[in-house]
């Protein structure tokens, strides 16, 4: 059996009083020392006020039934009226996003996008995918220590980017750097942006510069492109700057950074279960398990935020209109009453799809399927050639509470 995550009982979560709790604090995530502070949680105060944090007072939900909870009771539990992250977009530099909609306005524009991802249209694309993963894997160096996320998650997702929204391909880069742009925390040094000011003039020149090609794409025939189907979209085609903004940014990190941060996650989740990475090299046939059970445990979004439309109870607690409450999905999937020994990682579970890195309900990723297929091919193809792949240090996390990014990870495939 493999061993779980040790859990260090005599660290700062056991001895500071859970008055003092804030788990808004992107300095854990990067650390990757959150762990205690949640498990703390779930058992003494599931639901948690935080009366004061940088972010404001909120309600943290660490408990999986009660993250369920919020997700299926959207009219309570809205997304309109503030958001979606814990952190207030700037009302004058706000970005509204289809995400950011509670129905109608979000269920007419979300069914515009969704076409791509059907199952028809993914069976299509696997056979490019699967192209561009062997030729992005056979250029990998063996017997020196390179960086997965720069010569393989990076890569892989930036080119699906593209094809998703019939982008020029040699320009392919821009769609990273605005997607990184769209989810920095602008207070950490290695942030590409450094204001929320800045933020907004880089994401208004994304709009500018690929408007031109929406623009084109309203008067041609419709394709099966993201961009065209959002042109020819009734509740889509006419979108106010602000919104065309929003929902650009939206679907760019949609596709981008649940696949990149799992292709790396991954990596390293097998590497520190040796015994997982063995039982899969003997049986490829559980790759599909696998996938599933490495975005459960990266769990590439940390939070997601809802905000009470009416006074409400939330665990028997008391949540007031207007209380922002958030959904720590890091947290639900290591929830012992819902996932039966959640803090080791098993490729083969009973129920691999049962955790909540997707969400639930309405909001539940228009995408999940092209990122499951996309680490599926993966690993197929690693598995194919690579006896294995080597982790030689430690990966380098990003400073966030809202996107689990991993920077950098140094790797060696031995020859």
């Amino acid at each position: 059996m493999n061993a779980p995550v040790n859990i260090d009982t005599s660290g700062p979560a056991y001895s500071m009083p859970l008055a003092k709790f804030d788990v808004s604090d992107p300095g854990i995530y990067q650390t990757d020392s959150w762990h205690p502070y949640f498990e703390r949680l779930r058992r003494e105060d599931p639901i948690h006020r935080v009366p004061d944090s940088p972010y404001g007072p909120y309600w943290a939900v660490s408990k999986y039934k009660d993250i369920m909870h919020c997700e299926v009771h959207h009219q309570v539990f809205s997304n309109e009226i503030g958001g979606i992250q814990i952190e207030d977009q700037p009302k004058d530099l706000a970005r509204p996003s289809f995400i950011r909609m509670d129905p109608p306005r979000h269920d007419d524009q979300r069914k515009v996008a969704s076409p791509i991802v059907a199952p028809a249209n993914l069976a299509n694309m696997e056979p490019l995918i699967r192209e561009r993963t062997r030729l992005v894997l056979d250029a990998l160096p063996r017997n020196e220590t390179f960086d997965w996320v720069d010569e393989v998650s990076i890569k892989l997702t930036t080119m699906m980017l593209a094809t998703l929204f019939d982008f020029p391909f040699d320009e392919r880069e821009k769609l990273t750097y605005w997607s990184d742009v769209a989810i920095c925390n602008v207070n950490a040094p290695e942030s590409p942006v450094h204001s929320e000011q800045e933020r907004f003039e880089v994401l208004k020149g994304m709009a500018e510069y690929i408007g031109k090609m929406f623009a084109e794409r309203r008067g041609q025939p419709p394709k099966f492109d993201l961009l065209s189907m959002l042109a020819h979209g009734a509740s889509t085609r006419d979108m106010p700057l602000k919104e065309f903004m929003g929902n650009l940014a939206l679907l760019i990190v949609g596709g981008n950074d649940t696949t990149r941060n799992s292709m790396t996650g991954g990596l390293y989740a097998l590497s520190q279960f040796p015994a997982e990475y063995a039982k899969l090299q003997a049986n490829p046939a559980l790759v599909d398990c696998a996938v599933s059970e490495i975005i459960r445990w990266q769990t590439p979004v940390i939070h997601m935020r809802r905000t009470a439309s009416q006074d409400t109870e939330l665990g028997g607690k008391q949540i007031k209109a207007g209380d922002k409450v958030v959904m720590w999905y890091i947290s639900g999937n290591r929830d012992p009453e819902a996932i039966e020994n959640p803090d080791s990682f098993i490729i083969d579970r009973a129920r691999p799809r049962q955790h909540l890195s997707f969400g639930f309900g309405i909001h539940r990723c228009v995408g999940n399927r092209l990122a499951e297929l996309q680490l599926k091919i993966l690993w197929q193809e690693i598995l194919a050639r690579f006896p294995t792949i080597e982790v030689v240090g430690e990966p380098q996390r990003i400073y966030s509470n809202f996107i689990r990014g991993i920077r950098s990870m140094p790797v060696r495939i031995p020859g």
